[in-house]
């Protein structure tokens, strides 16, 4: 799947977005500023939560609620190996039926789920972004990165 859209459609892009992918969790690339953080945004809302989300820079992960259900919001910019997301229990996150939303998951690419979506950003130069959705790409952990071309 790929799409390209401006900010003022975001809501539309994260209703198609769930319509595509084929697991709970789902990894954003993209650079600085492209607008991560608000994909997540329309994506928390369009599954059917109230929360205010806001980007776990600083606090590594945010929980919000829907019905019955988590969705784990993951920025993994400010960490500096793997060990550091093992220490604080990545695995159980990892494990629950929750949905897992990652920002900057090259930082741990051996403990990245096998089931994963990943969801490439890039800005244009007239300020749309295009969205590029890879399923299950990761099918072998050693081999994450070089798989996804990153």
């Amino acid at each position: 799947m790929e799409l390209t859209y401006n900010i003022s459609n975001i809501d539309h892009v994260a209703e198609e977005l769930l319509q595509h992918i084929s697991s709970k969790t789902i990894l954003f690339k993209a650079d600085m500023g492209v607008g991560k953080t608000t994909l997540i945004k329309a994506l928390v809302k369009a599954l059917g939560s109230d929360d205010v989300v806001t980007s776990p820079t600083f606090s590594i992960v945010n929980e919000y609620k829907i019905l019955n259900e988590s969705i784990f919001h993951f920025d993994f910019y400010r960490i500096e190996n793997e060990e550091e997301a093992l220490n604080f229990g990545i695995e159980d996150y990892l494990h629950s039926d929750s949905w897992i939303f990652m920002e900057w998951f090259e930082k741990i690419p051996h403990l990245l789920p096998n089931s994963s979506n990943v969801v490439v950003l890039k800005l244009n130069k007239n300020g749309s972004r295009t969205l590029k959705l890879k399923q299950n790409l990761i099918t072998n952990k050693k081999n994450a990165m070089k798989q996804q071309n990153f």
